[in-house]
């Protein structure tokens, strides 16, 4: 995840390199479900659900509380960072805690410390921001599962159009392993170790994930709890008061995002707040 200068915090090395733009304009789904972008993941869970990723994001099925009257009708009353993550949302049909159940999979004992939906909210993506042209929404055809060289190549054909989760995955040694998830269809488009972490960046890592004893989805439950939405963002890392927090990003229905500094250690909000441009 990011401290982004808008935050005006140091970034660490390990956090910043797997930005694509993407976006594209789904059908008109959105407003109906805050859960599952384009509405298909609904129906997947019941009410005897007990598995942890099932208990992320309980009130994302609810209108979130200071929205404005109504979803926004059209994109002409939207500022461009809201057009953009309407834009971007509106084709993404893996939530966060399926992306994040996904990652860790692919790291035998690993641990979850950072989770970005690409493209969203990035200023520093030299690549530029989502398109709002309106490209179709891929097809779902899914890249082979497991493993791909860490090279970056493109999944198969279609989904490079398509939203991708970017995963920092970390072993108890602070070895950390990059895992790009295909934001529609789920599928692992990429996978590997993180060639450019230093020693010193594999031991501090492993210093936080001693010292973190909420989960990600913990933390994502105490945000969503507080501003139901969707999460779009979360990684493990010091505030600018050197406690150890999970940043969280919550983008709400009427499509601003409040970022929460949740106490990796207590799980409580150490600091909130809101983007509305």
């Amino acid at each position: 995840m990011r401290f982004d200068p808008r935050r005006n915090k140091t970034v660490s090395p390990r956090t910043r390199r797997l930005r694509v733009a993407g976006g594209a304009l789904c059908a008109a789904a959105l407003a109906a479900t805050l859960v599952t972008g384009c509405g298909q993941e609904g129906g997947d869970k019941t009410a005897s659900e007990t598995s942890e990723a099932a208990k992320v994001l309980p009130n994302q099925t609810t209108s979130p509380s200071g929205s404005v009257s109504g979803s926004p009708s059209g994109t002409a009353q939207l500022t461009k960072d809201q057009s953009e993550r309407k834009d971007l949302l509106s084709m993404v049909k893996v939530t966060f805690d399926k992306a994040a159940t996904t990652a860790v999979g692919e790291v035998s004992g690993g641990k979850l410390t950072d989770l970005d939906l690409e493209g969203l909210d990035d200023e520093d993506d030299a690549s530029g921001s989502p398109s709002p042209s309106g490209s179709p929404s891929p097809s779902g055809s899914a890249s082979p599962s497991g493993s791909a060289s860490a090279s970056g190549s493109p999944s198969p054909s279609g989904s490079s159009a398509a939203p991708k989760w970017v995963a920092e995955v970390a072993e108890e040694d602070g070895t950390a392993h990059n895992v790009i998830i295909d934001a529609v269809s789920g599928a692992v488009i990429d996978s590997g170790p993180d060639a450019d972490q230093s020693d010193a960046d594999k031991q501090k890592l492993a210093d936080q994930l001693s010292k973190a004893t909420q989960t990600p989805q913990q933390a994502a439950k105490v945000a969503t709890d507080k501003t139901p939405g969707w999460v779009t963002s979360i990684g493990l890392d010091e505030n600018d008061s050197k406690v150890l927090v999970w940043q969280v990003d919550v983008v709400t229905k009427d499509w601003n995002k409040t970022t929460f500094d949740i106490d990796a250690a207590k799980g409580t909000i150490t600091d909130e707040q809101i983007d509305d441009d």
